[in-house]
């Protein structure tokens, strides 16, 4: 593997002017657009820096027209970016949030760390390496678009999941913190804490797509002994719908919970 020093005398001068400014300026991200302000160069000489700065892995490709600047000093592995910014490069429409296992870290769910990163999103499904982070952008419905926030990312915003709604996508989701019987654990211990806005989240998960999900939530904040008219949005969204089981296994043995419409059966081992 060739050592900076090495790579150095490889680069021309206008090359080496690039790498300048954009260290200069602190730039992680940049676009063509930003390329051109800051260089007078011709399209066909900006084209020509920016193939050979990707050869030599001082660009990276985000998408069309966006790239992540890992200058010199940064070493073989390149420069730290946040990984937050990248979904709001990826869907500046703002069609997006972060979420999942992200989050669960994020919200202090689980101490684990995730090499992979979550971004749900209205119009793409795929899986992606950047600067070698892990992304898997999931598409959903629209109808699951809500209970998000806003925070500063390096001076810019992006879109992540609150709390409450965090807690909805833990059920829904539950296998980076090892399955269900330990997402419920997590849920029992916000709710015996007082560590979130229960009204807040029961609101969310009464209109959350999946019955099974809004189910398993009732069930659960149930019984932590929540006074019965608070859960009422939540039992009336899945009233009158099919049996179903507490954990995902084939097993349907059980005591039946005729008002959350589930069979207790056995957590998987």
């Amino acid at each position: 593997m060739k050592n900076n020093n090495t790579t150095k005398k490889y680069l021309g001068p206008k090359e080496t002017e690039v790498i300048a400014r954009l260290s200069y300026e602190k730039v992680s991200i940049i676009t063509i657009k930003q390329f051109d302000d800051f260089f007078n160069f011709s399209p066909e000489l900006r084209y020509q820096i920016i193939f050979r700065l990707r050869k030599k892995g001082i660009l990276t490709n985000i998408k069309k027209g966006v790239y992540i600047f890992s200058p010199l000093e940064s070493g073989p592995a390149g420069r730290n970016i946040n990984e937050f910014l990248i979904a709001s490069v990826l869907f500046p429409d703002g069609n997006y949030y972060i979420g999942y296992s992200t989050m669960y870290n994020y919200y202090g769910f689980t101490e684990q760390i995730y090499q992979t990163m979550f971004i749900l999103n209205t119009t793409m499904q795929r899986e992606k390496v950047i600067s070698g982070l892990q992304f898997k952008i999931i598409k959903v419905s629209d109808k699951r678009m809500y209970g998000l926030e806003k925070i500063k990312a390096n001076n810019a915003e992006v879109i992540i999941s609150d709390k409450e709604r965090t807690l909805v996508d833990l059920i829904y989701f539950p296998n980076p913190v090892g399955g269900l019987k330990k997402s419920f654990e997590i849920v029992k211990n916000q709710i015996s804490n007082k560590k979130t806005d229960i009204r807040k989240f029961i609101k969310y998960a009464s209109i959350f797509p999946s019955v099974s999900t809004r189910k398993r939530i009732g069930f659960i904040i149930d019984s932590c002994g929540l006074n019965s008219r608070k859960l009422a949005p939540l039992w009336k969204s899945i009233k009158g719908t099919s049996l179903i089981t507490l954990y995902n296994t084939k097993s349907r043995k059980g005591r039946i919970n005729k008002k959350w419409g589930i069979i207790e059966n056995a957590a998987p081992k």
